[in-house]
């Protein structure tokens, strides 16, 4: 719809359309070829245009699971701020999804997300094209563009009392789809500048998340760069995806090939033979292995004053220390009693003394991966192997 459109007009139009696109009879006038090229791909998935496809959701749990995994928690301020202005007067809802369309998180005024819940577009719900049509979000990610879906352009009868505009979010390093940002609401709350804003607001999310890459490999690179002149010999340091912020001797390159499930030891890298994988926060120190040279990593957490609580990681080329929250700490203590591993509802009873606390768990222990990377691994929750682990505690007085 174009600036000075009436909407109602238009909405009326697009009615007469749909409906003789759903009877197969000749239509009025042509559909948007983005709208059309849509329908084509719904009907041959076999969506419903009278109740779209049910859809079972997400648990509590796995919605966790999906945003901590979804790479965009470290731009959501950006993308509720950059929108503030279209929510504020409550007709208007903010939904973010990921790259399969699963709705991750969504905020405006109750009574607009009360009608939103009437449709099931809740968080946990899938809103893939496969899964209920026509719609900005799954439209977004499968045409790759910013776009608006204005009433009965939407596939789902049901649909066709909204409007919303979606905006994919890439990743900025490899242009992967992340997910997409979308502002939905009644159909007669349409303006056609809405669909250029949130474009606007996902192109800023994706120079927030270069920038904040940027930084975490300027942070790397600080603790690995002693090490490196230290070892004298090939080295890198890459982050937990590869993306080298440092190196030595070794041909100049912006990315490393991991395995998929890299831990601390030596393990064969194609591109550089057999290499010793060393954890550093938020990456690795990976140094081209000499036959003689050691691959032991092992942690150091002391106890011995519990104001000051410190975890030191060494390694066959130097070590590093943070300092752990009181909550980390008692994590970590627990893993270092439990070196085959505790499940998150285990965890839980131990830390507060019920089963039900998993989604918190899970919480910490992502926060606590982002700084110790692949010293801890999942499934259960545990040290990696090959890495040796020594507490240091209180020595109580005879």
């Amino acid at each position: 719809m174009s600036a000075g459109d009436d909407p109602r007009h238009y909405a009326q139009l697009l009615s007469a359309v749909y409906d003789a696109a759903m009877a197969g009879d000749k239509m009025p006038a042509r559909p948007r070829s983005l709208i059309s090229e849509s329908w084509d791909r719904v009907l041959t998935a076999g969506v419903d245009p009278e109740v779209g496809r049910t859809d079972d959701g997400l648990d509590v749990s796995e919605l966790e699971e999906r945003r901590a995994g979804s790479g965009l928690i470290t731009v959501l301020d950006d993308l509720t701020r950059g929108l503030d202005s279209v929510i504020a007067d409550g007709d208007n809802i903010l939904v973010v999804a990921d790259a399969e369309g699963r709705v991750l998180w969504r905020s405006g005024a109750s009574r607009v997300l009360q009608r939103a819940d009437r449709l099931g577009f809740v968080e946990g719900a899938g809103w893939a094209e496969d899964a209920v049509g026509t719609n900005a979000i799954g439209t977004a990610l499968m045409s790759g563009r910013a776009v608006q879906v204005f009433s009965a352009e939407h596939f789902v009868r049901s649909h066709h009392s909204w409007t919303c505009a979606g905006a994919p979010i890439r990743d900025p390093r490899t242009g992967t789809l992340l997910g997409v940002v979308d502002v939905s609401g009644p159909a007669a709350t349409i303006h056609p500048t809405t669909v250029a804003l949130v474009d606007v607001v996902a192109k800023l999310a994706e120079s927030q998340l270069r920038d904040h890459h940027r930084r975490s490999l300027d942070q790397l690179r600080s603790v690995a760069a002693p090490m490196l002149a230290r070892f004298g010999g090939p080295a890198l340091a890459v982050d937990d995806d590869g993306w080298v912020a440092a190196l030595d001797a070794v041909a100049p390159r912006t990315r490393l090939t991991l395995p998929r499930h890299a831990g601390p030891g030596r393990m064969w890298l194609r591109s550089l033979g057999e290499c010793d994988l060393e954890p550093l926060p938020g990456g690795w120190l990976v140094r081209v292995a000499e036959r003689e040279s050691s691959s032991d990593t092992t942690v150091d957490l002391d106890l011995r004053d519990p104001r000051k609580p410190s975890l030191t990681v060494s390694g066959g080329t130097g070590q590093w220390t943070m300092q752990p929250s009181p909550r980390h700490t008692e994590i970590l203590t627990l893993l270092a009693q439990h070196r085959a591993g505790r499940s998150a509802a285990q965890m839980s009873r131990h830390l507060f003394g019920a089963d039900d606390r998993t989604i918190t768990v899970r919480a910490e222990m992502s926060r606590l991966r982002k700084h110790l990377g692949g010293l801890l691994a999942a499934n259960p929750y545990r040290f990696a192997d090959g890495v040796t682990v020594r507490v240091d505690r209180v020595v109580a007085a005879s």
